[in-house]
């Protein structure tokens, strides 16, 4: 097996962090436009923020500065993440399998990490939206690497 060289990580990232701002966008635009059955990962990544600010006896942020920094943190963690899609073959399925592992994750975890599952969980849409969110993240990454590979040839 040929191992991939260090070179491919500005790919990786960049591709992951195309996915991430795509997830990103579907969230938000989501919640203004349909509200009552969005999945709202921001409640779940602001409860999970307060809970680890909890724990270390930090002070907790006002609301508008909660929210800016859970996004911040969503954008960054998903961007990573979905930089293990990577470049070469196997890039699609790669951006397809991880992607929906995310968003069974966003549905099946929140509950059991003690975040409660109406945010993603509230609705059979709810939870169709957000497995779908997530595999489109995975495959903006997957496309995003393929462009990244047919610009540099």
């Amino acid at each position: 097996m040929k191992k991939k060289s260090s070179g491919n990580l500005p790919q990786a990232l960049f591709s992951g962090f195309a996915g991430s701002i795509v997830l990103t966008l579907l969230h938000e635009n989501a919640r203004h436009i349909a509200p009552e059955i969005a999945p709202r990962m921001d409640i779940l990544g602001m409860r999970a923020l307060r809970k680890i600010l909890d724990k270390a006896d930090a002070p907790q942020p006002d609301r508008d500065t909660l929210f800016n920094v859970t996004m911040a943190s969503d954008i960054l963690t998903n961007g990573l993440y979905y930089s293990f899609i990577g470049s070469g073959k196997g890039v699609w399925q790669r951006g397809a399998l991880l992607g929906l592992a995310a968003g069974v994750g966003g549905v099946v975890l929140p509950g059991p990490l003690g975040l409660g599952e109406a945010p993603s969980n509230r609705t059979p849409q709810t939870k169709l939206m957000t497995v779908a969110w997530y595999l489109v993240g995975g495959l903006a990454a997957a496309g995003a690497s393929r462009l990244w590979s047919k610009a540099r040839k």
